[in-house]
């Protein structure tokens, strides 16, 4: 019996997989967490074989906690299970390490068969994802520093470069120079476009 873990704030949603799951005689729910930081505190206590996981959760972004628990516990094994089809947010998972990408649309045997294969070390991608991921392969894929990343949603926010310093606790032309990397790294003429590309990608909410 495969033991699992779900992080997802939506209580009918864990309600559901709790009871599907439960009854597939393939895995087993053993803990559910409705915020990342409930998470951190349980996994300290009892690590899964594989840990679901969503992606919009009230205290931050499952993508980014994805790569922080990797480094903590290399051998996790993750599953992103979530309603984004975005081909950034998907790359952007993998490269974080998640072992699985499923949306929350798809069937139960899909669902099943890619916890089985996670579980045997291997790597699944839900059909639809795999797909665009195929699709899109040639597609350049914008990867941000927390810093810019932190920078780049004040930037949206309307907040002048002198505010995001103080924000921060840094010097003035330390954040110019982190305009300028995101203008270069977005690819993009002017701080509005640089804004909407951002959005586009996701690298922002």
């Amino acid at each position: 019996m495969i033991n699992l873990q779900i992080v997802d704030d939506h209580k009918l949603v864990t309600e559901s997989l709790c009871k599907l799951i439960n009854e597939s005689e393939i895995a087993r729910i053993t803990d559910v967490y409705y915020d990342l930081e409930s998470c951190r505190c349980g996994l300290t206590q009892k690590l899964p074989d594989i840990l679901l996981l969503d992606i919009a959760l009230p205290d931050g972004d499952g993508v980014d906690f994805c790569a922080e628990i990797k480094k903590q516990y290399p051998d996790l094994k993750i599953i992103m299970l979530t309603t984004y089809k975005e081909f950034s947010i998907a790359k952007r998972a993998l490269h974080n390490g998640a072992h699985g990408y499923i949306l929350k649309n798809a069937e139960s045997e899909e669902m099943f068969t890619g916890i089985e294969t996670v579980n045997r070390g291997e790597h699944f991608l839900c059909e639809e994802i795999d797909l665009l991921l195929k699709e899109k392969r040639s597609e350049v894929v914008v990867w941000l520093a927390n810093r810019e990343k932190e920078i780049l949603n004040y930037i949206a926010e309307g907040y002048t470069t002198k505010e995001i310093a103080d924000k921060i606790f840094r010097d003035v032309e330390t954040v110019r120079t982190h305009r300028r990397n995101l203008l270069i790294k977005l690819n993009a003429k002017n701080t509005a476009v640089m804004v909407k590309k951002a959005y586009e990608m996701k690298l922002i909410w």
